[in-house]
C-alpha cells in the first residue's frame, strides 16, 4: 500500500441505531487505510440511545463528527453529511453496516483502476439470532432475491447501481447530491444521473459490507413493502428500467390471490397455486439454511414469504401520484468535460 492515500470522508445516516452504531463506527475507524479519515454521522430524530452513543463516539475520537437531520429521511441525512464533510473521497455507510477491514483501501484502489465515479460491492447479510440468521439466509439466496449481484455476488463490472457506494466527491457535487424526494431508491436515482453524465458505476465482489437484517417479521415486512413501492416509482420514473426479476413478486401476489379466489369460489384445484408456492419456499430454504440451527432453518420460509409477498404488494399498491410527484422533481444529469470517465479496459 502506498505511504499515503487520499483523504476519505465516511458519511452515515442514522435513526434508532443504538444496537449497532458503536460497532459500525468501530469497523470504520479500524480500517486498514493509510490516508486521513473523518466520520460524519447525520442524526435523525431517534427515540432510543442513538444520540447519546453518537455523542460518546465524538468525545472518544476526534475523527468523528455529527450533524442534525431533523427530517429523519435518509437522502436528507446523506446530503447534510456530504455538506459537512471535506475530503475528496466519500464513503457511504449505514448505521447497521460493518465494513470489512480493507474496504476503504480496496474501494480507493478500484476508483483509480477503473476511473469510476462510484464503486460498491456485496451487501453480506449476517444475523445475530435465529430470526436474523433466517433473514440473512433468505437475503443471500437466489430463491430470495434472484440473481442480484450485490446480494449473491458476481463478476466485477459496470453496473446500473451499487450497494451504498464509494464516490468521488466531484461526482456528488456535480449532480447536486441526492434527490431528497426519494425516500427509498435514492441510490439508484443518483447513480442514474451519474451514468447519464457519462460517469461509470462499478460493482466489485472485492468490496463487502456486513449487513444486520431487520429484527422482526413486522420490520422486515415494512422494509420490503417500501422496496416494492419505490421500485415501481423507479419503473415509472425511468421507462425501461424494469426487468423480469422485479416483476416476479407482483406476479406471484396476483397468482396467489387468484388461486385462493378460484379455490374458494370455483374449484379446490385453485389452491394448488398457494400450495405449490409453499412447497417451493420450503424446499428452497433447505440449501439456503445449510449450517444454521434448526430454529433458524425453520424460519427461512417465513422470511422468504415475507420478502416476496410484501415486495409484491408494495409494487402493486404504489400510487401513480407518488411517481408523478417524483418525476416533477427530476434533475437532468449534469455533464462537464472534466468528469468524463475512462474505460477500465484502457488502464
Amino acid at each position: 500500500m502506498p505511504a499515503q492515500q487520499p483523504a476519505v470522508s465516511v458519511i452515515m445516516p442514522v435513526l434508532n441505531e443504538e444496537r449497532h452504531l458503536r460497532d459500525s463506527v468501530r469497523h470504520i475507524l479500524d480500517q486498514e487505510y493509510a490516508g486521513e479519515m473523518e466520520v460524519v454521522i447525520a442524526l435523525g430524530p431517534s427515540t432510543d440511545r442513538t444520540d447519546e452513543i453518537a455523542a460518546e463516539l465524538v468525545r472518544e475520537d476526534s475523527r468523528v463528527h455529527t450533524v442534525p437531520n431533523p427530517t429523519g429521511r435518509t437522502p436528507a441525512a446523506l446530503n447534510a453529511a456530504i455538506k459537512a464533510s471535506r475530503h475528496p473521497i466519500v464513503v457511504r455507510v449505514d448505521g447497521h453496516g460493518m465494513l470489512s477491514p480493507n474496504y476503504i483501501a480496496t474501494a480507493v484502489r478500484l476508483l483509480e483502476e477503473t476511473g469510476a465515479q462510484n464503486v460498491g460491492g456485496i451487501m453480506h447479510a449476517e444475523g445475530e439470532n435465529s430470526w436474523e440468521e433466517a433473514v440473512a439466509a433468505a437475503m443471500t439466496s437466489k430463491i430470495g432475491v434472484g440473481n442480484a449481484p450485490f446480494h449473491t455476488g458476481g463478476r466485477a463490472g459496470r453496473a446500473e447501481t451499487v450497494y451504498l457506494g464509494v464516490f468521488r466527491r466531484e461526482a456528488l457535487e456535480q449532480q447536486g447530491g441526492y434527490n431528497e424526494e426519494f425516500i427509498r431508491a435514492q441510490d439508484w436515482e443518483l447513480n442514474f444521473r451519474i451514468r447519464g453524465a457519462g460517469g461509470l458505476i462499478w460493482f466489485s465482489p472485492e468490496l463487502k459490507v456486513q449487513y444486520r437484517p431487520r429484527p422482526s417479521v413486522r420490520a422486515l415486512a415494512k422494509q420490503y413493502k417500501d422496496y416494492g413501492r419505490w421500485r415501481h416509482v423507479v419503473a415509472r420514473y425511468h421507462a425501461g428500467s424494469i426487468n423480469v426479476r422485479y416483476l416476479a413478486p407482483p406476479t406471484l401476489v396476483c397468482a396467489l390471490a387468484a388461486g385462493v379466489v378460484v379455490g374458494a369460489a370455483v374449484s379446490p384445484v385453485g389452491f394448488a397455486v398457494p400450495a405449490g408456492y409453499l412447497a417451493a419456499i420450503v424446499l428452497g430454504s433447505v440449501p439456503a439454511g445449510r449450517g444454521l440451527s434448526l430454529k433458524a432453518r425453520a424460519q427461512i420460509p417465513v422470511a422468504l414469504a415475507t420478502m416476496h409477498l410484501c415486495w409484491g404488494f408494495g409494487f402493486l399498491t404504489s400510487p401513480r401520484s407518488l411517481a408523478r410527484k417524483l418525476i416533477a422533481t427530476r434533475r437532468p444529469p449534469v455533464c462537464r468535460g472534466s468528469q468524463d470517465h475512462h474505460d477500465p479496459s484502457q488502464v
